[in-house]
């Protein structure tokens, strides 16, 4: 199963994009408003929860600077990965989508579907305004 995010402008660098994203604290700015749990393990692994969901861990797999970040499933008893690719849109402006890719059932891929989408485009929705309050 593959899930895309619309594609989002920033009114920043792939560079700075980057780094915000390859700064794994940042991603509790983007979570959805449902959020019940949000804990750094590591500086390269975090654990969330959404309210009425399991909790997940998610670790930096690999990242190519400036480009690439890819996120994965860090345990648990579903596989996938959540890559954000960020091009170059102009000296100061870049473009983020997030790919969501997971191996699932078809029961499964039912009923993940929706949440799993609505999640990466929230995900995606909140970056503009994330990564400005941060730099």
């Amino acid at each position: 199963m593959k899930l895309e995010s619309p594609k989002v402008t920033l009114d920043k660098s792939t560079e700075d994009t980057f780094n915000f994203l390859s700064d794994i604290k940042n991603f509790k700015s983007l979570m959805p408003e449902n959020i019940s749990k949000f804990e750094v393990l590591g500086e390269d692994k975090f654990l969330f929860a959404l309210k009425g969901m399991p909790e997940i861990i998610l670790k930096k797999k690999e990242s190519t600077p400036n480009s690439q970040i890819v996120l994965g499933a860090a345990g648990g008893k579903i596989d996938f990965s959540l890559t954000a690719n960020i091009t170059e849109v102009d000296t100061n402006k870049s473009e983020v989508q997030l790919v969501f890719e997971g191996e699932f059932n078809a029961m499964m891929a039912m009923m993940i579907k929706g949440p799993i989408n609505k999640f990466i485009e929230t995900l995606a929705t909140n970056m503009p305004q994330a990564i400005n309050t941060v730099a």
